[in-house]
C-alpha cells in the first residue's frame, strides 16, 4: 500500500502509491476525512498512476494551519506539487477537497491537467438538511461536549450517516477522524461555505480551460443530486451520476469510482 515519506511537505502529510515514474493524480479528502477515505480505490489508481494522497491541515497526521483558507490550502498543496516535481497533474477532490482542486486550477492552471470533482457541491443553496447525528456533533451547545467523547462507532456513524449504502468503514479512516479537533472542523465548514458562497463552482469552472469530470450520488443526503446538473453548463465538463449512491462514491462504489477516475485520468473524458 502506501509509502509513507515520514515528513510533512508544507504542513500536509503526503502518502504516495503506484510507481513513481508514473502520471501523477493527486487525491484530496472533504472536511472531516482524510487521505485514508480513499483507500478502497487506491489499488485500481494506483496500478496505472502515481498516486498522491494529502492529508489537509488539521486533519489526519497533518497539524492544523494558522488559517483554513480554501486558497490558502491550495496555495500549500501547490507548493507541495513544486516540491515534489509534479506536473501537470489529474487533481481529484470529494466534497469540499473539490474547492481546493479548484482554487488549485485558478491559482496554479500550469500544475493542473484535469480536474475530477466527487460529491462537491456547486453553491450554499444546494446543500440540504444534515443527519441529525451530524447536527448534533457539529453544532452547539452539545457539539463541543460530545466532540471530546466521541466512541468508535459514532465515528463510523457519522460517515455512514451520509451514505446511501452498507460501508465498511477503514480503521485508518476512523482514527484520523478521531484526531481532528472541533474548532478545526467548525473553522474549515466556514471556510469552505465563504468560498462558493463568494462564487459558484459550476462559474469558478467555466472560467477554466480544464476537462473536468463531476462524479455525483443520485442518493446524496448532504448535497441536493439535483444540483449535479448545474455542472452541465460548465465547457469541457462531464456529470456523471451513479444511482443508489450516497455522499462517498469511493466507500460505496469503488470498482465504479476507480473505473470513472482511471478513463478521466487517462483520456479527459
Amino acid at each position: 500500500m502506501g509509502i509513507y515519506d515520514g515528513k510533512r511537505l508544507h504542513g500536509m502529510h503526503v502518502v504516495h502509491d503506484g510507481p513513481r515514474e508514473a502520471p501523477p493524480l493527486v487525491l484530496i479528502h472533504g472536511s472531516g476525512a482524510s487521505g485514508s477515505s480513499w483507500g478502497p480505490v487506491v489499488p485500481a489508481l494506483a496500478s496505472r498512476y502515481h498516486v498522491i494522497r494529502v492529508d489537509l491541515p488539521g486533519h489526519g497526521q497533518s497539524p492544523p494551519a494558522p488559517s483554513s483558507d480554501v486558497s490558502e490550502q491550495a496555495a500549500s498543496l501547490a507548493a507541495v506539487l513544486d516540491e515534489l516535481g509534479l506536473r501537470p497533474v489529474t487533481v481529484t477532490g470529494h466534497s469540499s477537497g473539490g474547492y481546493i482542486a479548484t482554487a488549485l486550477a485558478e491559482q496554479r492552471p500550469d500544475l493542473v491537467g484535469s480536474l475530477a470533482l466527487i460529491s462537491s457541491g456547486p453553491s450554499p443553496d444546494a446543500l440540504l438538511p444534515q443527519p441529525v447525528l451530524l447536527r448534533v456533533l457539529i453544532d452547539p451547545p452539545l457539539g463541543p461536549l460530545l466532540w471530546r467523547v466521541r466512541s468508535d462507532a459514532m465515528l463510523r456513524r457519522g460517515v455512514t450517516a451520509v451514505c446511501n449504502r452498507l460501508v465498511d468503514v477503514p480503521d485508518d479512516l476512523v482514527a484520523d477522524v478521531r484526531g481532528i479537533g472541533y474548532r478545526t472542523f467548525r473553522t474549515v465548514l466556514r471556510q469552505n461555505g465563504a468560498y462558493i458562497a463568494e462564487r459558484s463552482v459550476p462559474a469558478r469552472l467555466t472560467a477554466l480551460d480544464v476537462p473536468v469530470l463531476v462524479i455525483f450520488g443520485a442518493a446524496d443526503p448532504r448535497w441536493d443530486p439535483s444540483s449535479a446538473h448545474h455542472y452541465g453548463t460548465v465547457p469541457n465538463a462531464r456529470v456523471e451520476q451513479l444511482p443508489d449512491i450516497g455522499h462517498f462514491p469511493m466507500l460505496e462504489a469503488p470498482e465504479v469510482t476507480g473505473e470513472l477516475l482511471l478513463r478521466f485520468a487517462a483520456t479527459g473524458r
